[in-house]
């Protein structure tokens, strides 16, 4: 795959605590260069970014990032101000002590609430596959189906582990067809962008992708 195609699967991220608006605005210019799938900010940053690039910019950002220990709630406001700032995508975390407390029925719920607020908007669940069983990554990919949630996410990046291949193809086995996968966390040279892809992943999560190209 050509260098500069592998770009439309990115979404070009910066999720630091400590990121600046500076950072945060060469990140913008750079996925309007390189036409990346989106830019995912921290929530804090989306309305200066729309406002500074407006339609330039497919704009995405986080709910409940990055532990998903939040209420509904809370996460549903998180929700309604990231729309009201132009956000176009959401990459939400479910609650994790909801799947080990094998109470599937809660996450599936919440996903469900939070995609009504979404509407035609993108959601991305992030179901942190570094603390998950095989069964409840299992039961994870039939919640999110059973949501309506656009996507199904490996990681934020924040956890103990990042995306595998491993875990894409048990995702691909057990999603829905309207579901689609993002590989996100540890992904650091194109030959895993490439391996990600094949593997059938629909958008890559890392801040990488471009000093990777261009080091190419």
């Amino acid at each position: 795959m050509e260098h500069l195609e592998i770009m439309k699967y990115v979404d070009h991220t910066l999720l630091k605590a400590y990121a600046t608006w500076e950072e945060i605005r060469i990140l913008g210019e750079e996925a309007i260069k390189y036409n990346t799938a989106s830019v995912c900010v921290p929530p804090n940053y989306v309305k200066r970014l729309h406002d500074t690039y407006g339609e330039k910019l497919n704009i995405c950002t986080v709910v409940g990032f990055p532990l998903g220990y939040s209420t509904t709630e809370a996460k549903i406001e998180e929700c309604v101000q990231a729309l009201k700032d132009g956000v176009n995508e959401i990459d939400m975390v479910i609650n994790i002590s909801d799947v080990k407390n094998k109470d599937y029925k809660s996450v599936e719920d919440e996903i469900r609430k939070i995609k009504e607020i979404v509407g035609e908007h993108i959601l991305k669940v992030i179901v942190e596959t570094c603390y998950l069983t095989e069964v409840e990554k299992i039961e994870m990919c039939h919640a999110v189906t059973n949501a309506g949630a656009d996507y199904i996410k490996t990681s934020t990046g924040f956890g103990t582990g990042g995306a595998t291949l491993e875990d894409v193809q048990l995702f691909k086995k057990y999603i829905g067809n309207n579901v689609r996968i993002k590989a996100s966390g540890g992904i650091r040279t194109l030959k895993d962008m490439e391996a990600f892809i094949d593997a059938g992943c629909s958008r890559l999560g890392t801040s990488s992708a471009i000093k990777l190209i261009n080091n190419a």
